[in-house]
């Protein structure tokens, strides 16, 4: 909706607030009115973004934390991952982790006060014993701690869904990355296609379902628009949304073109086309929203701490401490023990 002041036009940010409140989706027209809002309106769309927000998840926030269990030698060309065949990047490769090491991770999530712990690992799919060995660390941690357990494993057909539901996982991820007919422009060793092939599988097996995509990476006002509309279609429990971090030796090492507005515009585009789902601040949230991070947990409700798979990010006290001084709440499903790990408080 737009409305007259002064003899200029202004959109009512409200408005796309009470349609998401109202379940009702926003049209294509408004969506590109929010992603080309002017930045002088930030605080406006914040404003609205958060009426949806805190409609559906109050003020509390999920942390969640992720393991990075098996590094590099991926057999894909995804030409933002520096895991991929086609990256140069200086990271640290390695086999998957033994299982010990993967109950260790848990125990660091749950005294990071995360309510979800995710184990991923490189390359096109899983392989039988990989499964294997990631269901028998599933086991013990379940018996150790009553926390959520997200897996992203690649490609995966449902058997093998299956054997990890069994295993007591919880969730698994899988994004969509972009939309689909900006996919090709970022891989090609598989298709967008064969993403939402693994996500049916997930969920035949009874699976939750992570999902969501990458931003900043060359794409058009439409493909966000599409990927937030494939997402809708999807109906993930969580979206988790990515902005760029550009890796020198990959092939999108110089595409670093994205502003903190420009991120938050994005939050709150989903939110308001996703207003019941937990929408989280993915990879590059530190180097993008720089000073802004805050104003992120206005659309969103999620956040990784202590980092991703192979870039930093933000150690889970300096996060604790974001989200107390904006009055907001960590939300977790248990009080883990303050020895369980050394973390510093």
């Amino acid at each position: 909706m737009m409305i007259a002041v002064k003899g200029t036009e202004m959109t009512d940010y409200a408005v796309f607030a009470q349609k998401a409140l109202n379940d009702e989706v926003l049209s294509r027209q408004e969506c590109r009115a929010l992603l080309n809002a002017p930045d002088d309106d930030l605080l406006e769309v914040l404003q609205a973004a958060y009426l949806v927000r805190s409609r559906y998840f109050g003020k509390t926030v999920r942390l969640q934390m992720l393991q990075n269990a098996k590094s590099g030698a991926c057999q894909e060309d995804c030409h933002y991952c520096s895991q991929s065949a086609v990256s140069t990047a200086a990271i640290e490769r390695y086999n998957l982790l033994p299982r010990a090491q993967m109950v260790a991770g848990a125990r660091q999530a749950a005294a990071s006060k995360a309510q979800r712990y995710c184990i991923v690992i490189s390359g096109r799919s899983p392989l039988d014993r990989e499964i294997d060995e990631i269901a028998g660390a599933v086991r013990e941690i379940k018996q150790e701690l009553p926390i959520q357990i997200c897996c992203s494993l690649g490609l995966m057909n449902e058997g093998q869904a299956r054997r990890l539901k069994a295993a007591g996982v919880d969730r698994v991820n899988h994004n969509l990355n972009t939309s689909e007919s900006f996919h090709s422009s970022i891989c090609t060793t598989h298709t967008f296609q064969d993403r939402l092939a693994t996500i049916r599988n997930a969920r035949a097996a009874g699976l939750e379902i992570c999902s969501g995509g990458i931003v900043g990476m060359g794409e058009h006002d439409d493909d966000l628009i599409d990927l937030a509309m494939a997402l809708r279609d999807v109906k993930p429990d969580s979206i988790p949304l990515n902005a760029l971090h550009p890796v020198e030796g990959t092939p999108l090492e110089d595409c670093d073109h994205l502003t903190p507005a420009r991120c938050l515009k994005i939050l709150c585009l989903f939110r308001f086309l996703h207003p019941r789902t937990e929408i989280r601040i993915a990879g590059g949230r530190e180097h993008n929203l720089r000073s802004l991070q805050p104003l992120a947990l206005y659309p969103a409700d999620s956040v990784f701490v202590n980092g991703y798979l192979t870039t930093p990010g933000a150690p889970a006290p300096e996060v604790w401490g974001m989200i107390r001084d904006l009055g907001f709440t960590i939300e977790v499903d248990y009080q883990p023990a303050a020895d369980s790990l050394n973390v510093q408080r």
